[in-house]
């Protein structure tokens, strides 16, 4: 068993990443390529089965690959009914594909779920039984483990924390629907919101960062504008924060979990998120569940995905 490898493989909209793993987790190659996403699907497979060949162990068995990417999958079938970011991926049976090329086992999820697995397996969650997981970037994803078990759902649907509503009159979502939390909250939410309030003629050092380019404005910049001081920057991360700690006593009470790990792009700018995200917590929710609710930082960032993939091919393979 000790001589087994296992493949990561996480297909981002940007990059395609591969890495082998030993059974204990110990890296042992990995490289990358540019997803080219806006080109065949047949192209984008040629792209992902050569980052696979590339961490191939030679003479070593490999115990099977996992793969994760963004979008919405048919777990039981091996199919990708829809990839964020991904033109032309309606349909798309992965699984046999890969099957048919390396004759190992193949396992897929959706790449949320899955960071929230690597966190629980080799994270922020290790020990933990139950714990949410919840990605806070240009869009909101998240993932649970339930009983020490990655919950999906009954057709792999579920854990879709970004798409709680919070305010039935709030910002159209991309879901269709409104007020959304990833409309309200998410790295695209929190510049929008900057960009409406500077557009009214508030007044902030935001302006200066981005040359008055206010197009230009992110997350990442509202972060700056925070660490220095900004009142209107940092009006908008309480907002944020808020709407975020709300969805977090939302599942306190609906899952009472042990720990939240908070992970995603909007954290980079700094702890200034974080520290408001545990404020409103404090304030919102009452005592027996606060004393008991963790809410940390992820501990894995860059290669979460390939992390989360190799936990899934232990996890399925019971290694």
């Amino acid at each position: 068993m000790r001589s087994l490898r296992c493949i990561a493989v996480d297909l981002g909209g940007t990059q395609i990443r591969a890495a082998r793993y030993t059974v204990d987790g110990v890296l042992e190659a990995r490289v990358g390529m540019p997803t080219g996403a806006q080109e065949s699907l047949a192209s984008v497979c040629q792209r992902l089965k050569s980052v696979i060949r590339q961490v191939w162990p030679p003479e070593i068995p490999v115990a099977g690959i996992g793969i994760g990417l963004p979008g919405i999958l048919d777990y039981k079938r091996g199919v990708v009914l829809r990839a964020s970011n991904l033109s032309g991926w309606v349909d798309v049976p992965l699984r046999d594909n890969l099957l048919d090329a390396f004759h190992v086992p193949v396992f897929m999820g959706n790449d949320a779920h899955l960071a929230a697995l690597a966190e629980h397996r080799f994270g922020a969650g290790r020990g933990v039984s139950n714990m949410v997981y919840l990605a806070i970037g240009d869009g909101i994803g998240g993932g649970m483990i339930l009983n020490d078990t990655l919950f999906t759902g009954g057709h792999g649907r579920g854990a879709e924390l970004g798409h709680m509503t919070l305010d039935v009159h709030g910002p159209r979502c991309h879901c269709g629907r409104r007020g959304c939390l990833e409309a309200l909250a998410s790295g695209t939410a929190i510049a929008r919101r900057a960009q409406e309030r500077l557009e009214r003629g508030e007044d902030s050092l935001l302006r200066t960062l981005v040359d008055g380019e206010l197009a230009q404005i992110t997350a990442q910049e509202v972060g700056i504008a925070v660490q220095q001081g900004d009142s209107l920057a940092q009006a908008i991360f309480a907002e944020a924060g808020g709407y975020i700690a709300t969805a977090l006593v939302n599942l306190m009470y609906l899952l009472n979990p042990e720990l939240f790990v908070l992970g995603g792009g909007v954290f980079r700018a700094g702890d200034a998120f974080l520290a408001q995200i545990q404020e409103a917590v404090a304030l919102l929710a009452p005592d027996n569940y606060r004393e008991q609710t963790r809410i940390v930082p992820a501990a894995l960032w860059e290669d979460v995905g390939l992390w989360g993939a190799l936990a899934l091919v232990m996890m399925e393979l019971d290694l």
